[in-house]
């Protein structure tokens, strides 16, 4: 029966999912029975006679074979299940109001209709992706050059980004910048930010990244401040500078993880910060930090297991300018502080004790109430696309329903939730090597040039140069949706 089992399995692998297992008879229930009947053998211990020795002797090698080949259909069953080897590749789930510009988008956008394959082996889990995304960000990851910014804050902080350029014209032929905010802790450096840049670049656009106050190895502070979850201020400066240094340009606002929360919070908290901004996009963002914090402390899904390991490398960060917190008059943290953050083992005690104190917030409930953009998207009135993962181990299903609820109420909002990709993964690949740029890159990219068109050609019938402004609308709808 094993043989049978082998020869199934590796059929169902080849053709994937139920669909391959039920086409192959790979049936799980009646192996698993198979399994658990012969791990369930145990030693006979009833005395024997001499005599039994001898009758037992050439039995004992094969029922010890016996017992190593369930222990390997064992392990195999286990590979199955904890690897989700089972779960088919499928498209995007989409939530969206029926309207002329998303049914466009769909027609233009099609990675957001189409099913995204992750890598056969390893990548239907959310755990690996997150863990692969964590450990390397990307493969091949490029090296772009650009120019880093600095800029001065009121309070004495000084914020930076680098600046990429276009390395060729826009399919359009607009000035076109993407406005990125990395994740947690990240900055330009990041393999996944280079990956990203460097793809977006060669599609024609210009790329400015924000380094969160901090974040940036050998680079010290000048004021008592670091990044926050849903602090603005810097991401507010690099958008103004560039404004200011391409009057001409639209903007395409684009946020990773804690970065999806900051630009979106940053376009809703003023009309003014939506202005030449085409479009705006968040990945695997969990919308409300008052919520996640609550979820990260639950085991299900190893999420408390991520919260340690996040929490120790956010340690590691603050204490790295222990020197500037503490030796500058104007700040907060004092000795008491350090001393709790030395022993927090969880994001909410170095957020309680150290980082809510940066904007003088009087508890952790009010920091995370008054930094989280679930208080804000729904101002944001360019066009959206929320994207995020079902099996995202850090992002509680339960967190999904915002940017749900948010698609189905407003007609600008997009969000697309896949099977498969856990946190900032995305990969895609054949069987165990994935390919260099991911799903998510080539999503973003390809729903923002779908952006530039429906612009290009909505800015033609509002310039006046068609007398019937209406007619040249619908003949517009039909060019895009042709």
């Amino acid at each position: 029966m094993l043989l049978d089992f082998l020869q199934d399995f590796r059929h169902a692998l080849h053709y994937g999912g139920d669909h391959g297992a039920s086409r192959c008879g790979f049936n799980p229930k009646t192996y698993e029975t198979f399994f658990l009947h012969h791990a369930a053998i145990k030693p006979n211990m009833t005395i024997l006679e001499d005599s039994d020795v001898h009758t037992l002797g050439p039995e004992l090698p094969a029922m010890f074979d016996g017992m190593k080949l369930a222990a390997v259909a064992a392990v195999l069953y286990i590979i199955v299940r904890c690897l989700n080897l089972k779960s088919p590749a499928a498209p995007p789930e989409i939530t969206h109001q029926d309207t002329p510009l998303s049914s466009y988008l769909l027609k233009s956008c099609p990675m957001l209709t189409k099913e995204y394959v992750p890598p056969l082996l390893w990548g239907k889990s959310g755990h690996f992706q997150t863990a692969l995304y964590g450990k390397l960000g990307r493969i091949n990851t490029p090296t772009p050059y650009g120019v880093r910014k600095f800029l001065p804050m009121q309070d004495g902080a000084t914020a930076t980004f680098d600046l990429f350029e276009a390395l060729g014209d826009h399919s359009t032929g607009d000035d076109i910048t993407m406005a990125i905010c990395p994740g947690i802790g990240n900055h330009s450096e990041k393999n996944y930010i280079r990956t990203f840049v460097d793809y977006s670049q060669r599609q024609g656009y210009r790329c400015a990244v924000l380094n969160h106050l901090g974040a940036l190895p050998n680079m010290e502070l000048t004021s008592p401040r670091m990044f926050t979850c849903g602090c603005t201020w810097e991401f507010g400066a690099m958008v103004g500078y560039i404004k200011r240094t391409f009057p001409q340009t639209l903007l395409v606002v684009v946020g990773f993880s804690l970065g999806g929360n900051i630009v979106c919070k940053f376009l809703g908290e003023n009309r003014s910060n939506q202005d030449q901004v085409l479009c705006c996009v968040s990945v695997c963002q969990g919308y409300s930090a008052l919520r996640a914090q609550e979820t990260f402390l639950q085991w299900d899904h190893c999420r408390r297991l991520y919260n340690f390991v996040l929490a120790d490398n956010m340690k590691k960060l603050v204490l790295s300018h222990r020197g500037s917190l503490l030796g500058m008059t104007s700040s907060n943290i004092g000795d008491a502080d350090l001393n709790r953050l030395y022993a927090a083992t969880s994001l909410m005690q170095i957020d309680d004790s150290i980082m809510r104190k940066f904007h003088g917030h009087g508890s952790l409930r009010e920091y995370y109430e008054k930094e989280s953009c679930v208080h804000y998207i729904h101002k944001v009135t360019v066009p959206l696309l929320l994207v995020n993962s079902s099996d995202d181990p850090l992002v509680h299903q339960s967190l999904l329903a915002i940017p749900r609820t948010l698609a189905e109420k407003m007609p600008n909002v997009i969000f697309a939730l896949t099977h498969h990709g856990g946190h900032m993964g995305f990969f895609e690949g054949a069987v165990i090597f994935p390919q260099p740029l991911t799903w998510m890159d080539k999503v973003i990219v390809e729903y923002t040039d779908a952006m530039c068109l429906w612009e290009k050609k909505h800015s033609v019938c509002k310039s006046g140069k068609h007398q019937d402004v209406d007619s040249c609308w619908q003949s517009t709808r039909v060019t895009l949706s042709g």
